[in-house]
C-alpha cells in the first residue's frame, strides 16, 4: 500500500493529527505521515468519505416496522433452510436493494403526520423524511442479523435428531442466549483497539461503504463516463444472465480440470489435476461464486494479504502434501490424497458403528479389534496448519503489536484525546456508549450460563468449569483474531482448538463435542461480527448507541426466531432428518446434520488423546510450534533487516489461515480466486490506476449482487420444487476425474479403483 498518492476524497477540514500512536503503520510496511484531515488508508480515502450530516433520521418509524419485519422472515428462512434439501439463501445484497425499495416506498407514501405513544411523552413521525444513507444502512444491519450462524442451534438439533435426547425449552433458550450475547459484551471490551484506531480498517467493510454510496449519491457523471452505479448495475446484470449456465446448464465450467481431460486413466494424474478432491494442479472455474464463495473476494483484499495466502496454499497442496504422500506419511498411500473423511485402515469409510453401542460409550475392545481411525494426508496438513495458524495468531500478535495495543489502550482512556483520523473526529459529535453496559452484558450472561449449567447442564453434557473455559478461550483470541480480520480481511474459527480441549479434559461426551465448540465459535465470532458492524457505522457516521441498540435487539429477535423455528421443525416434522424413515423426494433431510454424528464421535467418543497423542498423528502437534517460529523468524528478520519494508509484509498467520478454508474450499476455488485476483490487481490497477480506484468496489458490489439474486431466483423457481437441469455429460463434472479418490498402497481394495 502506499500513502503518498493524493486521496481521491478530501475536504478542507483542520483536524490536529496526533503524533503518539503509529499503530500499526510500521508494521504494514507503510511510512508515517500526518494527515490531518483522511485517513491513512489508500482504500478507506478511496472509498469512504469525509463528510457528514448529523441532522439525518436514523431511528426511524421505517426502521422498527421494516427491520425487525425482514429480519424474522430470514431468520425463518435460514433456520428452515437448515433442513431442507434444498437450501435457499438471501444475500446481504439482496436486502440491501429490498430494504432500499421500501424504504423508499413509505418514504413517497405516509404522510408527515407526528404521533405519540399514549401514557409517555414520545412522539414520533410517521414521514421523517427521504429515505437516507444512514437510516439504510442501520436498517440493513437490523434486518441482516438473520443471516448470521447461531451455532448452539447445531447443538440443539444434534440432541434432539442425531442422539434423540430430550432438552427442555428454558435450557435450550438459556444456551442459545448466552452464547449469542456473550461476543457482544466482550466486543465492547475491545472495541477502541479494533474500530477507533484508524489502522484497523476491515476490508471487507470499505466495499459496502461505497455500495450505500452507489445507491444513495448522486454522483456527477462525466460526458462520456459511467457512473458508479450504472457501472454496478451493468456487471450485476451480466453475472445475473450468466449465472445460469455454470449453476444450471453447464456446472463442469465451475471446475475445469485440464490434466483429466489427456490422461484419462492415470491415478497420479487425477489426484494432482482434479479441482474437486485432488490437488488442483491447472484446474480453474468460469464462475463469480468459485471465485468469492470460501477464500474471499480477489477484487478487495488487499494485496500483500493475496500474496500471503496465495504462499500458504502452495505450501500446503504442492510441497508438504506431495512430499508427505511420497514418503507415505501416515501410511497417506491407503486413502485418498485429499478429501475430509474418516478411515479405517482397509482404507474404506470408518465404520463408527462398529465402535460405539447404543448408549453412545465406547467400546474399547471393540475399537482394539476393528482398526484406528486413519485421515487422508491432505486433511492431516490442513489440521496441522490449523494447529499453526493459531499459536501464529497469538505469536504475530504479541511480536508486531503488543507494544502499540498497549499504548492504544492507555490513550484511549484520555478523554479528548486527538486521533489524527478525521472519521474519529467526526465521530466526537455522537454520545459514546458507556463501557459499564459491556461489563452488564458480559456479568448477566455468565452469571445465566452457569445457572444453566447447573440445572441443567446434565442435558447438554457441559459442567461449569466447561462453560467458564469456553469463554476464556475466544477471550484470549479475539483481539489477535480481529486484529488479522480487521487488516487482512482473512479470519479463523475457534472450532478445532475447542474441539481438542474439550476432547482431552473431558472426553466420552460426544454432546460436549458440540456444545463446548459452540460457545467458543459463537462468543468470538459475534464479537468480531459486533466489531466490524461498529466500523461500518463508524465510516457512515451512525450514532454508537443507535448501532448498540439495533444490534442487541436484532440479534435477540434473529435468535429466537430461529429457535422458534428449529423447536418447531424437530417436534412437528415426523421423522425429520432421518433418510430412512422419511418419504421418498422428502425435503427434509437434513443436509450436514448427518454427518455431525462422525465428527462429534471423533472428536468426543473417541478423543483426540487416541488419535494424536497414543495414536498414529502425535507429530501433528509440531505445527504448534511451527506457529511461533514462523512470525519469530520474521520479527528477527525485520529487526535485522529494518531498511528492508517488504519483509514485514510477511505475515505468517495469513499463510498458515489460508490452509482453514480447505474443506468445503476446494483447489478450484483458490486457483480461480488468484486468477481473477491477478487480472484485476496486476492488470487492471496498472493499466487504469484511477478507474480501478474509484470503481473497483462498485464492479465487486454489482457482481456480488448479480450472482445474489441468481442464487434467489433459482431456489424460488426451481428449489422447492426441486428442478433439476437437464442432464448431460455438461453436467456431471464428478465423472472428468473419477480415480481422484483412489489409493495407491499395494492390495488396498476400494471399489471402482485400480489394485497395485
Amino acid at each position: 500500500m502506499k500513502t503518498e498518492e493524493k486521496p481521491i476524497l478530501n475536504q478542507d477540514i483542520n483536524v490536529e493529527p496526533s503524533k503518539d500512536v503509529d499503530f500499526g503503520l510500521k508494521d504494514s510496511g507503510m511510512k508515517p505521515t500526518d494527515i490531518p484531515n483522511d485517513s491513512p488508508i489508500e482504500e478507506v480515502r478511496n472509498g469512504v468519505p469525509v463528510t457528514d450530516d448529523p441532522t439525518l433520521p436514523v431511528l426511524t418509524i421505517r426502521t422498527w416496522v421494516l427491520g425487525p419485519l425482514v429480519c424474522a422472515v430470514t431468520s425463518f428462512m435460514y433456520q428452515i433452510s437448515t433442513y431442507r434439501k434444498s437450501q435457499m439463501w438471501v444475500s446481504e445484497s439482496c436486502a440491501q436493494i429490498l430494504l432500499l425499495v421500501l424504504g423508499r416506498l413509505l418514504a413517497s407514501t405516509l404522510p408527515a403526520k407526528i404521533v405519540g405513544i399514549p401514557g409517555t411523552n414520545w412522539k414520533f413521525s410517521l414521514n421523517p423524511g427521504p429515505f437516507n444513507i444512514k437510516e439504510h444502512a442501520l436498517l440493513v444491519i437490523l434486518s441482516t442479523t438473520g443471516f448470521e450462524s447461531v451455532q448452539s442451534i447445531s447443538t440443539l438439533d444434534a440432541i434432539k435428531v442425531v442422539y434423540h435426547k430430550h432438552i427442555s425449552l428454558l435450557a435450550a433458550i438459556l444456551m442459545i442466549m448466552t452464547s449469542q450475547m456473550m461476543g457482544y459484551g466482550f466486543a465492547g471490551l475491545f472495541r477502541r483497539l479494533l474500530v477507533d484506531n484508524p489502522y484497523m480498517w476491515y476490508p471487507l467493510i470499505v466495499p459496502k461503504v461505497s455500495f450505500y454510496r452507489a445507491l444513495h449519491d448522486k454522483e456527477p457523471r462525466a460526458r462520456g463516463r459511467l457512473s458508479g452505479f450504472q457501472i454496478l448495475i451493468i456487471c450485476a446484470a451480466f453475472v445475473f444472465a450468466y449465472t445460469i449456465v455454470p449453476m444450471y446448464f453447464m456446472q463442469i465450467i465451475s471446475v475445469l480440470s485440464v490434466l483429466c481431460w489427456f490422461w484419462k486413466d492415470s491415478v497420479a494424474v487425477h489426484q494432482l489435476g482434479a479441482g474437486y478432491y485432488g490437488l488442483g494442479l491447472g484446474s480453474l472455474a468460469l464462475d463469480w461464486d468459485s471465485a468469492t464463495a470460501y477464500v474471499g473476494n480477489p477484487l478487495i483484499l488487499p494485496r500483500f494479504a493475496i500474496v500471503n495466502i496465495l504462499v500458504g496454499f502452495v505450501a500446503i497442496m504442492y510441497v508438504c502434501i506431495p512430499l508427505g504422500y511420497g514418503m507415505n506419511l501416515f501410511d497417506a498411500k491407503r486413502f485418498p490424497i485429499f478429501d475430509s473423511y474418516s478411515y479405517d485402515y482397509s482404507g474404506n469409510e470408518y465404520d463408527i458403528t462398529r465402535v460405539f453401542g447404543e448408549d453412545l460409550k465406547l467400546n474399547e475392545q471393540a475399537y482394539g479389534e476393528y482398526s484406528k481411525l486413519y485421515m487422508s494426508i491432505g486433511y492431516v496438513f490442513k489440521l496441522g496448519f490449523t494447529f499453526a495458524a493459531l499459536t501464529g495468531t497469538v505469536t504475530y500478535f504479541l511480536l508486531f503489536h503488543g507494544r502499540e495495543s498497549w499504548q492504544q489502550l492507555k490513550q484511549s482512556r484520555k478523554s479528548g484525546s486527538k486521533s489524527g483520523d478525521i472519521h474519529n473526529e467526526l465521530m466526537k459529535k455522537y454520545e459514546p456508549i458507556p463501557r459499564w453496559w459491556f461489563y452488564v452484558i458480559v456479568v448477566l450472561m455468565v452469571g445465566l450460563g452457569i445457572a444453566n449449567c447447573e440445572f441443567f447442564g446434565h442435558e447438554f453434557q457441559l459442567p461449569t468449569w466447561a462453560f467458564l473455559l469456553s469463554l476464556a478461550i475466544p477471550s484470549i483470541f479475539i483481539l489477535p483474531l480481529g486484529l488479522i480480520e480487521a487488516t487482512t480481511g482473512t479470519y479463523l474459527g475457534l472450532r478445532v482448538v475447542a474441539e481438542l480441549c474439550i476432547g482431552y479434559l473431558y472426553p466420552g461426551r460426544p454432546i460436549t463435542s458440540f456444545t463446548f465448540p459452540a460457545y467458543v465459535q459463537s462468543t468470538k465470532m459475534h464479537a468480531l461480527t459486533f466489531l466490524a458492524e461498529f466500523k461500518l457505522g463508524h465510516y457512515m457516521k451512525i450514532p454508537p448507541k443507535s448501532m448498540f441498540l439495533v444490534q442487541i435487539f436484532g440479534s435477540l429477535l434473529s435468535s429466537s426466531v430461529k429457535l422458534g423455528t428449529a423447536w418447531w421443525a424437530l417436534t412437528s416434522v415426523e421423522n425429520i432428518c432421518d433418510k430412512d424413515k422419511l418419504p421418498k423426494g422428502s425435503m427434509w433431510t437434513c443436509p450436514g446434520i448427518q454427518n455431525s454424528l462422525t465428527d462429534s464421535l471423533v472428536w468426543g467418543g473417541l478423543g483426540p488423546a487416541r488419535i494424536f497423542t497414543s495414536g498414529s498423528y502425535a507429530k501433528v502437534y509440531y505445527f504448534f510450534l511451527v506457529g511461533v517460529a514462523g512470525p519469530l523468524a520474521v520479527w528477527l528478520a525485520a529487526r535485522a533487516f529494518p531498511g528492508k519494508k517488504w519483509i514485514r509484509l510477511i505475515n505468517f498467520p495469513v499463510i498458515f489461515m489460508s490452509a482453514s478454508f480447505l474443506f468445503p474450499a476446494q483447489p478450484v476455488h483458490y486457483w480461480t480466486f488468484f486468477a481473477v485476483a491477478g487480472a484485476f490487481h496486476l492488470v487492471g490497477r496498472r493499466l487504469a490506476k484511477g478507474w480501478w480506484a474509484r470503481h473497483v468496489y462498485d464492479v465487486s458490489n454489482g457482481l456480488e449482487l448479480g450472482a445474489a439474486f441468481f442464487a434467489v431466483l433459482l431456489a424460488l423457481c426451481f428449489g422447492f420444487s426441486e428442478v433439476q437441469g437437464p442432464y448431460w455429460w455438461g453436467r456431471d463434472f464428478e465423472s472428468f476425474c473419477p480415480l481422484r479418490t483412489c489409493p495407491t498402497a499395494p492390495g488396498v481394495v476400494v471399489e471402482g479403483c485400480p489394485v497395485f
